[in-house]
């Protein structure tokens, strides 16, 4: 009974609404799936600052890195967001460990986005 019901719904739901096929999320190459996680985490760190340099940074960014650079930034992204966000505004002292390209490209990064938020915008 309950399958004579699922086919009568499914086959409503077919001739009414149709359903956009996409490629389930292991078909997708695993580069795609790794940026994509890549930028979810950039953009959600749980502290306002970071989000507003990572999230663009990684938008913008992350699609041009080489895999050395990805796992640069991956590994960056597993401290804490505070020293994170001290490191790339100058607040604190990068550590040796830390202090590579990808740290520069951010650095680089929060003042050209500074630059195009304007004055008063944010750091």
């Amino acid at each position: 009974m309950i399958q004579a019901r699922g086919s009568v719904l499914a086959k409503r739901h077919r001739s009414r609404w149709p359903i956009e096929r996409r490629a389930p999320i292991s078909a997708l190459p695993m580069d795609d799936v790794r940026l994509k996680k890549i930028r979810f985490r950039a953009w959600h760190r749980g502290f306002r600052e970071a989000d507003l340099i990572l999230g663009p940074f990684a938008d913008n960014h992350v699609h041009l890195l080489t895999l050395e650079q990805l796992d640069r930034l991956e590994a960056l992204m597993e401290e804490n967001d505070h020293d994170i966000y001290g490191w790339i505004i100058g607040r604190f002292e990068t550590p040796p460990a830390f202090d590579h390209d990808v740290m520069d490209m951010l650095k680089t990064f929060r003042f050209e986005a500074f630059a195009a938020r304007g004055e008063g915008q944010g750091a």
